[in-house]
């Protein structure tokens, strides 16, 4: 199962971890695994190359996660929102088995 977690405090998104593998196939076959990848990796670089927020990422097998090194921007925040609108789709198409979504609210 895949963990993906968004860190927020009240002034937003904080950090986003992702770990672990969907188990819907065998490794290299396995299209949940896949589109999670895809999702995640893209809004990281997405978020370096579209805007002015700073990220510290992270990423090995099975593992991609990022801090913001300032509150994130209005266009870093609607990719952070649009990350977990295509998480959630992943979630209604595949069911809870392969991916659990996780947000987690933080005191500044």
């Amino acid at each position: 199962m895949v963990t993906a977690t968004f860190v927020k405090d009240p002034s937003g998104y904080v950090s986003f971890f992702c770990k672990g593998h969907a188990g819907y196939m065998e490794k290299g076959r396995d299209i949940v695994c896949s589109a999670i990848s895809m999702l995640t990796i893209n809004t990281a670089n997405s978020i370096m190359a579209l805007t002015e927020t700073r990220i510290k990422a992270d990423e090995k097998d099975g593992f991609i996660s990022w801090t913001f090194e300032e509150t994130p921007d209005e266009k870093a925040t609607l990719l952070m929102d649009s990350l977990q609108m295509g998480l959630e789709s992943v979630i209604r198409e595949y069911g809870k088995k392969y991916l659990k979504l996780e947000i987690k609210e933080v005191k500044p």
